[in-house]
C-alpha cells in the first residue's frame, strides 16, 4: 500500500477494531444467555420456530449434541437485537474498508516442483532427484504426508531445535551491546567462536521461546536490565580484568545506525513524523545522485509529512542508495547482512553538515531554539544541547558554544538583524547535530 492508503487504512482500523472486538465478545457470550432465552420461550415462539429447533429445545442441555447446540445458537442470534445491531454495524464498516494496492507474492503449486542435486552447484548439470528433509544430526521433522514449508517452519521453531532461539537472541544482544554473546553471529558451527557466557545465551533462548517468541518482550527485557543501562565510561580496573569488555562490566559505546542517525536529527528538530507502517518515502538528497547508476532514475522528494518520516522508511535504490544511508554504513541490500560495520570517516561529518535533509532539519532546529521564551544565549544553547544529547552541557562545553556564537555574530555583522539571528543559530544547530555524542549511544 502507498503511504496515503496506509493512513486511510489505519484510520479505518481505529473505528473497526473496537467495534469488532465488542461484537466478538457479545457473540462469545451467547451460549451463556441461551438458558434464559429458553426459559421465556413461549407458545408463540414455539409455533414460529422450525421443527428441528423445537425438537432441540424439548431436550435438556446435557442431551444435546454439539451440532444441535450450534443450531440453537444460530437460531438465537436471529432473535437477539444486540447481536443483529452490532453485526449490521460491523458489516457496514467492512464495506467501507479502504481499497489498497495489492500484488501477488506467492501462489501454491498444485504439484511440487522436482528438485535435483546439482553437480558442483551447476544448475545446468542436475543429478539425482532430491526429496524435502533436514540434517540427520538434528531432531527429525514431523510431517503429515509429504513435507512442505509449514512442516519446515514448525521444525525451525520447535523447542527441540538447538539453534533458532539462540541465533535470534544472539543477534538481538549484538544489536544492543555491539557484539553478540557469540561473536561470529553468522557461524554457530565448529569454525565459529565460543560464547562468552553460554548460560546467559541459553537462558535468553528459553525465555524467548516461553514468551511465545515475542520479540517485543525480549527487547523490553534487555533494555530494562541493569546491564544495558550501565554507563559506558572507561574504567581502568575493568580494563585490567577484561580488556575487550566481553563480560560487560560496563556498557559499550557505539555509533548509531544510519537510519537512527536521521531519526535523532528529526526528533531534535521537532520534525519527526512518528506514524508507523506504510510505503517507503523519498526525503531530499543531493542533486545528481540518481545519475550515478547504470539506469537513469528520478528522485522526487516528498513534499508532505512523508518527507520527515523515520529513516527506516527511506526508499532504497540498490544501484544508487541514499547517500545519508550509505555514508553511515547501511547495508547495500545485495546480500544478507548479519552485522553492520561501524566506520568513522570525514564524509559522515560532511553529510551531517551539508546533506539537504540535514540542512533542512538544522534550519528547523534553529527556529526551535529561537522560539524559546528565554532571551539568553546560554539558555538556548542548553535547550538545544539537551535535545541532542539528553544531558545538560558542562561549563567548558557551554563556554565553547558561546564563543562560537560570538564569532558567528562577528562574521555575519553585515547582515540585517533578523537574517543574522537566523544564520547564527542555523550554524549552532549544525554544530549540535554534528556532535559525536549526538550520533553515539553512550
Amino acid at each position: 500500500p502507498t503511504y496515503k492508503e496506509s493512513m486511510k487504512l489505519i484510520s479505518w482500523e481505529q473505528k473497526y477494531n473496537p467495534l469488532k472486538s465488542k461484537f466478538d465478545a457479545h457473540e462469545k457470550s451467547l451460549p451463556d444467555k441461551i438458558w434464559s432465552w429458553e426459559k421465556f420461550f413461549d407458545e408463540k415462539d414455539t409455533e414460529a420456530a422450525p421443527a428441528e429447533i423445537k425438537a432441540i429445545i424439548e431436550k435438556i442441555p446435557q442431551e444435546r449434541s454439539k451440532e444441535e447446540s450450534k443450531q440453537l445458537i444460530e437460531h438465537f442470534k436471529k432473535h437477539d437485537s444486540t447481536y443483529q445491531a452490532l453485526r449490521k454495524q460491523v458489516n457496514e464498516l467492512q464495506r467501507q474498508r479502504p481499497r489498497i494496492t495489492t500484488a501477488m507474492v506467492l501462489k501454491e503449486r498444485t504439484e511440487m516442483r522436482e528438485t535435483h542435486l546439482l553437480i558442483k552447484g551447476d544448475f545446468t548439470r542436475p543429478d539425482k532427484s532430491m526429496s524435502p528433509g533436514v540434517p540427520k544430526t538434528l531432531h527429525p521433522m514431523e510431517t503429515e504426508g509429504e513435507a512442505n514449508r509449514l512442516d519446515l517452519a514448525k521444525w525451525i521453531t520447535s523447542p527441540e531445535n538447538p539453534l533458532t532461539a539462540r541465533v535470534v537472541m544472539n543477534r538481538m544482544w549484538q544489536q544492543y551491546f555491539g557484539n553478540g554473546i557469540v561473536e561470529t553471529e553468522n557461524d554457530f558451527g565448529t569454525q565459529g567462536s565460543l560464547p562468552s557466557n553460554p548460560a546467559l545465551l541459553d537462558w535468553l533462548a528459553v525465555e524467548f521461546m516461553e514468551s511465545g517468541w515475542s520479540m517485543k518482550q525480549m527487547h523490553r527485557l534487555i533494555t530494562q536490565s541493569t546491564t544495558y543501562r550501565q554507563s559506558s565510561k572507561f574504567r581502568q580496573d575493568l580494563y585490567d580484568k577484561d580488556p575487550r569488555n566481553l563480560l560487560l562490566g560496563r556498557q559499550n559505546r557505539v555509533r548509531l545506525e544510519s537510519e537512527i542517525v536521521r531519526d535523532v536529527a528529526l526528533q531534535a528538530s521537532g520534525l519527526l513524523e512518528p506514524s508507523i507502517g506504510g510505503a517507503s518515502v523519498h526525503p531530499p538528497q543531493p542533486k545528481g545522485v540518481m545519475g550515478l547508476g547504470q539506469v537513469q532514475r528520478s528522485w522526487k522528494a516528498n513534499q508532505d509529512e512523508g518527507r520527515f518520516r523515520r529513516g527506516m522508511y527511506t526508499f532504497f535504490w540498490r544501484a544508487t542508495p541514499h547517500p545519508a544511508l550509505s555514508v553511515f554504513d547501511s547495508p547495500d541490500a545485495f546480500s544478507t547482512c548479519t552485522r553492520r560495520i561501524r566506520s568513522n570517516t570525514p564524509l559522515q561529518a560532511l553529510a551531517l553538515l551539508n546533506d539537504p535533509a540535514f540542512h533542512e532539519m538544522a534550519e528547523q532546529f534553529a527556529l526551535l531554539m529561537l522560539e524559546q521564551s528565554v532571551e539568553s544565549d546560554s539558555a538556548r544553547v542548553t535547550f538545544g544541547f539537551k535535545r541532542c544529547t539528553s544531558r545538560l552541557p558542562d561549563s567548558d562545553e557551554l563556554k565553547v558554544m558561546l564563543e562560537f556564537i560570538s564569532q558567528q555574530r562577528k562574521s555575519t555583522k553585515s547582515l540585517d538583524s533578523i537574517k543574522q539571528q537566523k544564520t547564527v543559530w542555523l550554524n549552532v544547530a549544525r554544530v549540535l547535530l554534528n556532535l559525536d555524542e549526538t550520533i553515539t549511544r553512550e
